[in-house]
């Protein structure tokens, strides 16, 4: 008699039962919501009154409101149409220091939300609609400016030498720092001090004749370690900028040596979103030169040592600067849009880290009374194509001065920037407190993926799911009878458990993703093939039927197991190496092969045996 074991009766009925609860949210779909926070910050009991008031105003009537796993308040309204109502009245009404994100609620009831934790499915950017954007971190220009900042030190440095070390000439060619000397003895001692000091330099002497100098870049190791740098920094920087968006469920992942791939599900606005993520606006602090004529310095075309010249934004007026930065954008760590309250102008308070608010008290407390500017720099990167089709990259960089000021008393921490517009001030505060990019980026590829593009996709993919499940229940009915229904039951089952794994990890399901699962439809029901074959040949070869199930199921084993082992391996390789929709694909492969070895081994086996396990037949209905 074959009989199954109660402990596998007990794995069997826990993993359906859970299985059902996690793929239940499913069934019951999302609704448009709205998620407000200030600044990406939770919102106090008057401020969740606030927005609430303001939607009873403009005559919407939430289904739904409550705070979210973050915290934030989350608005759930009737349909799409009222989403957009809602979002605008709540822009209009509350300003820039409140973030208003567009997303979708699970409808799910509470006993599986807050009891279980059980959340539907996350859809992929190409079932829910969104935009994507696929960009490039300018490499060179990383290399270019470190290049100018060695061209600067290098020089310092010897000067503070004691005694110093005097140079000729210096020179940046490329990104190469070239040194000339007068004597032998002051290139052998800079040589010396600068292979002690800047190890991750190749210094080398200049091999011209008659030139006595050095050459010094940056080795192999040092550029890589610099481009993995900002890669990696711009990548933070692009995580918080689409944090500040207040975009639900994105995704921020390098691609390769230099780019950055990022998705944002839900996103209505493209053109604010790519303005937001490829902007390098920062500021810089610096002390005016006074003593030095800025118009004529413009008009000669020569520019004094230690200073650089620039442009008043508004009245174009020539302004020579000192080199020396005061404080920069990176030393920012606090920024928000304001009015200031003597002017009544837009402005920017800032607040800087430690070292920054170190540096600007000692020059406050040094040059009261004294002119200091507000430098605004931003680099641009646009794309134009040529007759060939061929990409034409050009950086556009924008330095102003957007405000000059007396300093009238020592302030060090927090102050506020004023001469922007209203919207420069709030895009300046968003960039400042996401932080500036290590680099500037170009966005190479972009696309934008409307929901009722996403809503063809789930209607198409389910219909092949459901094609290709009907075609395979079909066959397997009229082929082992009996004996194929079990099976369609074990195949139904395996689509309940890879629904309810998917949302248990929350994997975001793709289209390739849906590709995996009827893939899986086809796959699942091998394994039962292979059963129902063997428990054939063993009738055939004279077997009694207990001993027919017996073997049918122990000697496929073997073949079912080398079968799916190497189609899972193939699956975690493509996971591994593969890039966002590879990986889906990889996912639900993966998930689809474990749970169909599971139903069919184990599942088809249970309902065998209890059918015909302990009755003596003559044949079966296979």
């Amino acid at each position: 008699m074959n009989q199954t074991p109660i402990w596998k009766l007990a794995l069997l009925a826990t993993v359906i039962v859970l299985g059902a609860l996690f793929a239940l949210p499913n069934i019951y779909g999302d609704a448009p919501s709205l998620v407000v926070s200030a600044d990406g910050e939770a919102l106090s009991d008057s401020q969740r009154e606030r927005v609430l008031g303001v939607l009873d105003e403009a005559d919407i009537s939430p289904l739904r409101s409550g705070l979210n796993e973050e915290g934030r308040l989350e608005v759930i309204v009737a349909d799409e149409s009222e989403q957009l109502l809602a979002s605008d009245a709540l822009k209009r009404a509350l300003g820039h220091d409140y973030i208003v994100a567009l997303s979708l609620a699970p409808q799910s009831p509470a006993w599986l939300r807050e009891g279980l934790g059980a959340e539907p499915m996350a859809l992929g950017l190409d079932l829910r609609g969104g935009v994507h954007f696929l960009m490039e971190v300018d490499i060179e220009h990383v290399l270019q400016k470190s290049a100018e900042q060695y061209a600067r030190d290098l020089p310092g440095f010897l000067r503070r030498q004691e005694p110093p070390v005097r140079y000729t000439a210096r020179r940046l060619e490329g990104s190469t720092v070239e040194l000339e000397f007068r004597d032998a003895e002051s290139l052998q001692r800079a040589e010396k001090r600068l292979r002690q000091e800047y190890d991750e330099l190749d210094i080398e002497r200049m091999e011209a004749p008659g030139k006595l100098g050095l050459t010094a870049r940056m080795s192999e190791t040092e550029t890589e370690r610099l481009v993995e740098f900002s890669v990696k920094q711009n990548l933070t920087t692009l995580r918080n900028r689409v944090n500040q968006l207040g975009v639900a469920e994105p995704v921020v992942q390098r691609q390769g040596r230099d780019r950055i791939l990022v998705q944002l599900p839900g996103v209505k606005d493209p053109t604010q979103a790519k303005s937001i993520l490829d902007a390098t606006a920062t500021l810089e602090y610096r002390a005016v030169a006074e003593d030095e004529d800025a118009v004529l310095a413009a008009r000669s075309g020569v520019i004094p040592n230690g200073t650089e010249l620039f442009y008043e934004r508004d009245t174009e007026r020539p302004i020579l600067l000192k080199t020396e930065v005061i404080a920069t954008g990176s030393q920012i760590v606090d920024a928000a849009s304001t009015i200031d309250q003597e002017s009544g102008t837009p402005a920017v308070s800032v607040t800087l880290n430690g070292q920054g608010a170190k540096r600007m008290f000692d020059y406050t407390g040094e040059n009261v009374g004294r002119l200091m500017a507000v430098l605004f720099r931003e680099t641009d990167i646009r794309i134009s194509y040529d007759a060939q089709g061929n990409a034409e990259r050009e950086r556009i960089e924008t330095n102003e001065v957007i405000s000059v000021a007396t300093v009238r008393g020592v302030f060090g921490k927090r102050f506020q920037t004023t001469g922007l517009t209203t919207q420069e001030a709030r895009d300046l505060a968003l960039l400042l407190r996401a932080g500036a990019l290590a680099a500037p980026i170009a966005i190479v590829e972009e696309r934008t993926i409307g929901p009722s593009l996403g809503q063809d996709n789930i209607d198409q993919g389910f219909r092949a799911v459901m094609v290709g499940l009907a075609l395979v229940v079909v066959f397997m009915a009229l082929y082992y009878r009996v004996f194929g229904l079990i099976a369609n039951c074990a195949l139904a089952l395996n689509l309940v458990l890879i629904v309810a794994a998917l949302s248990l990890l929350q994997a975001t399901l793709t289209l390739p993703g849906i590709a995996g699962i009827v893939l899986t439809v086809g796959m699942a029901v091998d394994a039962n093939v292979l059963i129902f074959e063997r428990i054939r040949e063993e009738l055939l070869s004279g077997s009694s039927t207990q001993k027919a199930i017996k073997a049918g199921y122990d000697k496929a084993f073997v073949t079912i197991a080398d079968a799916n082992v190497t189609t899972f391996i193939a699956a975690v390789i493509l996971f591994v190496f593969g890039t966002g929709p590879i990986k889906g694909f990889a996912v639900t492969l993966s998930i689809g092969i474990l749970s169909s070895m599971f139903t069919a081994i184990l599942g088809t086996r249970a309902v065998v045996n209890a059918l015909y396990g302990r009755r003596r037949l003559a044949d079966l209905p296979v």
